[in-house]
């Protein structure tokens, strides 16, 4: 009986052996400055690196934040990022930055996700209805009016929006637990994919007449090449 014990907590030690030794290791080094330049780079979670030795202070500085986003366009939102691709020195370090700018009277960052990370959305300017909705087969939504200095969490893979309710411009910043969070917006993926998804699928799945699929795919393929 003791040998069976025995072999049982053996056996659930490895198993746990296994499961911590299959988690991601921590840097080894103190940065891994990102560079477009493959030929001396190392590949590191999904950008090459320059020697350590190389990096300097602007591989770890972006300036502008503070510049609003243009808004005019058909969805009235901005959103300037600060993540991997504009601050190299981000590269393994699990974070960015993103500033959202919103026209008055219905400025609109649409339905969206990130695969790979949580938001926290803080406004500074304005009022913001903010929701997302939870997963099959809930569907729930959580909806909240935001104004200056107040806080709101996005959990990940979660569609979720931000729509300006006030006569003014709102803007608010966004920090993602990602450097390269990987945005999906619902619309243009769907109706904008390229090639273009078959009619019969979504005719099928939106229960939609295919002439409204056609109208738009077209408006959204079109915004997307």
């Amino acid at each position: 009986m003791k040998g069976v014990q025995f072999l049982v907590a053996f056996v659930l030690l490895a198993l746990a052996s296994k499961l911590v030794s299959a988690s991601d290791p921590g840097p080894l080094q103190d940065f891994y400055v990102a560079i477009n330049d493959t030929k001396d780079g190392v590949f590191v979670n999904g950008t090459f690196c320059k020697d350590p030795k190389l990096a300097t202070v602007e591989d770890f500085f972006l300036p502008g934040l503070n510049v609003p986003g243009n808004t005019s366009n058909q969805v009235g939102s901005m959103v300037t990022p600060a993540n991997v691709q504009q601050i190299p020195g981000l590269n393994t370090l699990g974070i960015s930055l993103f500033r959202i700018d919103y026209a008055p009277y219905g400025g609109l960052n649409p339905p969206h996700t990130y695969p790979r990370a949580t938001e926290i959305l803080v406004i500074v300017e304005g009022t913001l209805s903010v929701s997302f909705v939870t997963s099959n087969t809930d569907n729930r939504l959580f909806n909240k009016v935001l104004y200056p200095e107040d806080v709101f969490i996005f959990p990940k893979g979660m569609i979720h929006f931000q729509f300006n309710i006030g006569s003014t411009n709102a803007v608010a910043f966004a920090t993602l637990s990602s450097q390269n969070p990987g945005v999906i917006t619902i619309a243009n993926v769907v109706f904008g994919s390229d090639p273009a998804i078959n009619l019969d699928v979504f005719a099928k799945a939106f229960e939609l007449d295919q002439n409204i699929v056609k109208q738009l795919q077209s408006r959204f393929w079109w915004d997307n090449n």
